[in-house]
């Protein structure tokens, strides 16, 4: 939730390739020993988790990747994101594209604003919304622009990041706050306007396999008082699904896959009666997610706005990402019907929204200088602007898209070079 760019983020992807792999390595962390000590709060908060993690493997035996990072991330009062702690902004673990500035927001909204002009009217869903910050920028220039939605809904599965975005967006735009709703399921079908997904896949549990004389599954496991990996049987849906990639994997490649995004594709298609789904997030098409010189994945963890490789530690208390095989993306909407309409590098669909021409006239030499910095940021090949990536599913609205006009990559989703 929420997307994860730390200050030490620049070289997380191991290795670096050519093309779509521009990040520069400035200062990551590779071992748990360079990592910021945690305070004793937050020790005795890791260590309950890893008693409930360690209970389960008790009783059932080692681990998916997928169940561990379920309940690193979200086993309820315990994983990172249900639990009380500051996950966003320079207090946190990672800064976020809207924490960074809100001209991204602006983007999105103008996107948002085509569709709702188009449509006569909707609403916005925001899948997850981290600190709400997006929510109120779309929102106040929603209100500059004159189009409003009837309703912004959130719908956020973490209570404390609820009660965070509430009392944040009362703060922010207190004459607009009634238009929000939380949400804890998914609306009804019918729905019409812009559903936005901003770096939440990559937060979805993935399943870590490893090629070992076949197909393997890497499990978790606890031996001598740490989280060990293990190698075992993979399921049939797992062997399956890396069979239907139809990808040769050298021996001892490892990597992951997201079991559970088909199905979460389908449950937004399933409500989509018109209008547009934007999901935002970093990753790359099929042929380069699985690049044979990819061969130890893309899982990552950010903890106190440092990046590093071992999920296995500080259980609770760090994030815990995976990249996005968009090629993945692209296939589930088709299977439902979706059009897939637009796909981009972040850089891309920040200028087609005209983030350049949204840039404030200020006097201030120093306010200039730090607002280019952030459009910098949010677009340079070398920061976000090329890892991170937007795509557009569409159903019943097929005008050409603001944030896509130019540079459109769809062919780019092709499952082959």
């Amino acid at each position: 939730m929420g997307d994860r760019f730390s200050h030490s983020y620049s070289g997380i992807i191991s290795p670096l390739l050519k093309g779509d792999c521009a990040f520069k390595i400035k200062s990551i962390n590779m071992q748990p020993n360079d990592l910021p000590s945690p305070d004793p709060i937050a020790n005795a908060h890791s260590e309950q988790l890893r008693l409930h993690i360690v209970r389960e493997i008790a009783e059932n035996g080692p681990l998916t990747f997928a169940r561990y990072m379920q309940l690193a991330l979200y086993a309820p009062g315990l994983g990172y994101y249900s639990a009380g702690s500051r996950k966003f902004g320079a207090a946190g673990d990672f800064v976020t594209a809207p924490e960074i500035s809100s001209l991204f927001s602006q983007c999105v909204a103008r996107q948002c604003q085509q569709i709702l002009i188009d449509l006569n009217g909707g609403d916005i869903l925001e899948l997850g919304a981290g600190s709400g910050r997006m929510a109120a920028d779309i929102l106040r220039e929603l209100q500059h622009t004159g189009c409003l939605p009837h309703n912004y809904f959130i719908l956020e599965i973490s209570a404390d990041l609820r009660d965070r975005q509430e009392k944040f967006i009362k703060n922010e735009i207190p004459e607009l706050s009634h238009r929000v709703k939380w949400l804890n399921r998914l609306p009804s079908p019918h729905f019409k306007g812009v559903i936005l997904g901003n770096e939440v896949i990559d937060a979805m549990p993935v399943h870590k396999f490893k090629i070992d004389n076949g197909i393997k599954e890497v499990y978790v496991n606890w031996k001598n008082e740490q989280f060990v990996w293990e190698i075992g049987e993979p399921s049939a849906a797992l062997s399956d699904y890396i069979k239907n990639l139809t990808i040769h994997f050298p021996e001892g490649y490892e990597s992951e896959v997201n079991l559970l995004l088909k199905g979460w594709i389908a449950s937004l298609a399933d409500i989509l009666q018109e209008g547009l789904i934007l999901l935002i997030d970093y990753g790359f098409p099929r042929h380069e997610y699985y690049h044979t010189d990819r061969d130890r994945g893309t899982i990552a963890c950010h903890y106190r706005h440092h990046s590093h490789f071992d999920p296995l530690i500080l259980t609770g208390i760090q994030d815990i990402t995976a990249h996005v095989d968009f090629t993945a993306i692209a296939e589930a909407a088709a299977k439902q019907g979706l059009a897939v309409e637009g796909f981009t590098h972040q850089a891309g669909f920040l200028l087609n929204c005209g983030i350049a021409t949204l840039m404030p006239q200020v006097e201030d030499v120093a306010e200039h200088y730090r607002i280019a910095q952030e459009i910098k940021k949010l677009t340079l090949p070398g920061e976000m602007g090329e890892l991170f990536k937007a795509i557009a599913l569409t159903r019943n609205y097929r005008q050409s898209l603001l944030g896509f006009i130019r540079m459109n990559q769809v062919e780019r989703l092709s499952g082959h070079r």
